[in-house]
Parts: C-alpha cells; sequence; structure tokens
C-alpha cells in the first residue's frame, strides 16, 4: 500500500460506488497532501481507495492542481471563518481580546493538524502554492491580529513585537505538538489531543505569551 492509499484509508473510505460527499473528498486530499507535499501524492490513487473514479476527480476539480487548491481552500477557509467569529465585542480589555484569540487558534488547530503540516511543507519553497494560502489566507487573517497588536503596543500594554515573530510563535510553535505527534510523545508520552491535553496546552500558551508580552 502506498502512502496516499494509506492516507485516504485513515480518512475513511466509503463504499464503492456510492457518491462521497465533496467535504470527505476534500479533507482526505488535504491530509494526503499536507503528510506527503503536492509531488508525492498521486490523485489516481487517492481516487481509487476513497471509491470514486478519477475522471470525477478530473470534472469536479479540472486537474491535480484545482484538487489542491479546492482542499486548501476548504481548510484555511474554515479556519479564517473560525477566527473571524472568535471577536468578542462585549471584551473590553485589548489584551483579553488578544488572549483568546491565541488560545482559539491553538485549539482549532489540535483540531486540524493538517494546516500546519502543509504549510510546514509549502512554507519551505517560494512557490505559486505558497503564494496562494498566503495571498488568500494568512495576510488576511493577520490584518485583526496585527491591529490589535499596534493597539496595544501603542498604548504602552505590551512590548513592542513583530507580528512575524508573534506568527511563528504560535502557528508554529504553539501548535507544533499537534502536527508533530511522534516527537511530542517521545518528549511526554501523554497524547498530545486528548481533550484535557489540549486544554491545558493552550491555557499555559496563552498565559506565557500575554506575560511575556505585557509591560
Amino acid at each position: 500500500m502506498d502512502q496516499t492509499s494509506r492516507i485516504a484509508r485513515r480518512a475513511g473510505r466509503p463504499v464503492a460506488g456510492t457518491a462521497i460527499p465533496e467535504e470527505v473528498l476534500l479533507e482526505a486530499a488535504l491530509r494526503a497532501f499536507a503528510t506527503y507535499g503536492y509531488e508525492g501524492v498521486s490523485v489516481r490513487t487517492l481516487s481509487r481507495e476513497l471509491g470514486v473514479s478519477h475522471n470525477l476527480i478530473n470534472q469536479r476539480f479540472g486537474s491535480k492542481q484545482g484538487l489542491w487548491r479546492a482542499a486548501v481552500d476548504h481548510g484555511f477557509g474554515d479556519l479564517v471563518r473560525h477566527m473571524e467569529a472568535v471577536f468578542d465585542p462585549t471584551l473590553s480589555d485589548p489584551l483579553d481580546q488578544l488572549a483568546l484569540v491565541i488560545g482559539a487558534f491553538v485549539r482549532f488547530s489540535a483540531e486540524h493538524p493538517h494546516l500546519l503540516g502543509l504549510m510546514d511543507i509549502e512554507g519551505r519553497i517560494d512557490s505559486d502554492r505558497l503564494a496562494y494560502i498566503y495571498d488568500n489566507y494568512i495576510a488576511p487573517a493577520l490584518v485583526s491580529v496585527g491591529r490589535l497588536v499596534d493597539h496595544l503596543t501603542a498604548q504602552g500594554r505590551i512590548r513592542p513585537i513583530p507580528l512575524r515573530t508573534l506568527h511563528f510563535l504560535i502557528a508554529h510553535g504553539a501548535a507544533a505538538p499537534f502536527t508533530l505527534i511522534p516527537l511530542a510523545k517521545r518528549l511526554d508520552r501523554a497524547n498530545p489531543l486528548a481533550r484535557k491535553n489540549i486544554e491545558r496546552h493552550a491555557n499555559l500558551i496563552c498565559e506565557i505569551i500575554i506575560s511575556g508580552l505585557r509591560l
């Protein structure tokens, strides 16, 4: 069994000949791309293991690149919508709002670890695929966070911090145990994806980052 086959089976293989919901197909594709990279994924094998025809994927998405973009839109679109809904207008302290955003991102990353997995692969090469993710999802998602950080800095509430530094601390630091599970378990045998461990980790990350920024 090749690499794409294993990913498809873990995502859940429907009975052959039945219609597969597009969400299931895109989730399986996203996990495969996040694990083995664009070049390492076989659309033909993915189609076979999901019980759909290769022509069906071509008809829906046009090409492997079209499938990749649709999978990215599916995964990162959910992230952007989730984070947009996090901002709470009833919070009077913007520092509390920042803590809320950090915690929400960490918890979402635990539920969707393949997003960071994909970025760990695509972020290494300056490509059209990286530009697509950054321009359509990362940059727009950071606008509100950047404004919040700038406001807190201008008020003298937090020490100045480049948005790039904050982004990597949270997205590629705090969320890493959910993607690098074998390494995480070598450091601590407790399952990083257990609900209580996710909550403990998210709360600790918020406390450390906010305490480190606060003046």
